[in-house]
Parts: C-alpha cells; structure tokens; sequence
C-alpha cells in the first residue's frame, strides 16, 4: 500500500463530508424496521477484490472501500441494538494471497484499529479479535490488545473481528486445551459437554450467531464459525461488500423475520 493510497484510507475514515447526509439516510431506513432483530449476526464480508476489479483497480482499493462498509455496519448494527456483531476479515488461508495484498491488508487493519478506537469507546463498543494472533505482525498486536483493554468494561455492542481465523484451527486449538486439562487431572473425559467445548473455543463464553450474511453470492462458509453456526440462519446476499449497505442489511433483517427457527423441533412444539 502506497503512503498516498494509506492517506486516502484514513481520510476515508475520518472525512465528516458526507457524514451527515449518511447519517439522516441511514436513521430512515433503520429507524422503519420494524422486524425482528437478531441479538448475534455474523458477516462473511466477502467482494473487495471483485469490486475493485470490475472497476479497473487493484484489489486493495476494494479492501479500502470495504473499510468504509465496516464502519457503516457497526454504526447500524449498534443503532439496531444487536447485541454481538462479528466480522471475518482475514482467514488463515488468506496468508497464501500475493504478499502486497497481505501487507496492505495488515496496514488497513491497523489504521481502522487506530482511526475508529475513539469512536467506538464512545459509543460503548467492546473489542475482541479473535484468530491466530501470533501470525500477526507485534505492532498490530500491541494496537488490538490495547483496544481490547481499553474497551473490556464497556457495556454496548460486542463487535468480535475474526483475522487469521479459520473453523478447524479453532476447534483444534479447543480441543488441545481440553486434552490439556484431562492430562493435568483438571477434567474427566466423561464431563466434557457442548458447553465446556465451546468455552475453550476464540468465542468462549458469547452466544452463537442467530444470523450468518455472506456477501458476493457466494454459497459456502469459508471455515468461518463451523462450530458456533450449527442452528444459524443464513442469508447470502448478491451484493459485493463494499456496497452492502444499510438497505441491504435490513433486507438480510427482514428474511430473518420470516423464517421459523426450530432447533431440530417440529413447528407444532415451537408455536405452542
């Protein structure tokens, strides 16, 4: 990433304007829901690259733009009352993309890190990135732990960001801990249940995603959750993410609404 191209990010994430105008349009669209909303959602923000491509650019240019998406749908989220929002920006398998996209990922990470910490401890948003943080470069790390310090007691949305995650190296990491504790005489076999796994889990201790969104028309989870998403509804949207905005969420909203969460029941037994 180029300090021009690293510059028009963060003024992307700081320029108040068109903030005022987002803002009123934004307030309308979410304030006329009137659905269900989900206490957990969960999005595979997936696109960058093709909507930067479609338009002649490199693909970093998608990722910053995807950035902007970001901050529009924590401010929704938030507005709505979700309780946990939890985004998937950088699988493990990420790490084998050509090496300028990686560095100008792990860059753009770190700007949002830096640009948004004011706007979300004033907000009450509460941090937690969850992956493999030892792949991560030591400024990076040093930035998230200080956020998730700073923010730890806050009482608002828990936005949860998922870089170098992925489904099975979370359950393996998991179930090491768990044998972990059987050898140390801490757990008998016979007392792990679902609830002792998933607390060893990155998401230990957080309620599963009630709704799942993936952008791009893409059918398939990408290793994202595998454990957590057993009874998640799941909402695909055409849309590539940096234009998934506030209409597109309350649309993803709305199909959550009109569906019939069972959890292996009959309807009859749900609408007693």
């Amino acid at each position: 990433m180029s300090d021009k191209s690293e510059q028009n990010t963060e003024n992307k994430l700081t320029d108040g304007s068109d903030k005022d105008r987002e803002l009123s349009v934004s307030a309308q669209i979410l304030s006329a829901y009137e659905g269900k909303i989900p206490n957990h959602v969960a999005i595979i923000m997936d696109g960058n690259g093709r909507w930067a491509q479609q338009r002649g650019m490199i693909r970093i240019k998608g990722h910053h733009e995807g950035a902007h998406s970001v901050r529009r749908m924590v401010e929704a989220c938030r507005y709505l009352n979700v309780g946990v929002l939890t985004l998937y920006a950088f699988s493990t398998q990420n790490w084998e993309r050509p090496e300028s996209e990686v560095s100008g990922l792990m860059k753009l990470f770190g700007i949002y890190i830096r640009k948004e910490r004011n706007r979300l401890l004033k907000n009450g948003i509460r941090l937690r990135v969850i992956g493999d943080r030892e792949a991560l470069g030591k400024g990076l790390r040093k930035s998230i732990e200080s956020l998730e310090e700073a923010s730890k007691d806050n009482t608002g949305m828990l936005l949860q960001v998922a870089v170098s995650y992925g489904g099975r190296e979370e359950i393996l990491a998991a179930t090491r801990d768990i044998a972990r504790a059987v050898r140390a005489g801490e757990l008998e076999p016979d007392d792990i249940t679902e609830e002792i796994f998933g607390q060893h889990l990155y998401t230990g201790g957080e309620p599963d995603p009630d709704l799942v969104i993936r952008t791009s028309g893409e059918f398939r989870l990408s290793n994202f959750l595998l454990w957590q998403v057993a009874y998640s509804e799941i909402y695909v949207s055409d849309v590539l993410w940096p234009d998934f905005d506030e209409s597109r969420l309350i649309e993803a909203f709305s199909a959550f609404s009109n569906r019939e969460r069972r959890f292996g029941k009959t309807g009859e037994q749900i609408n007693k």
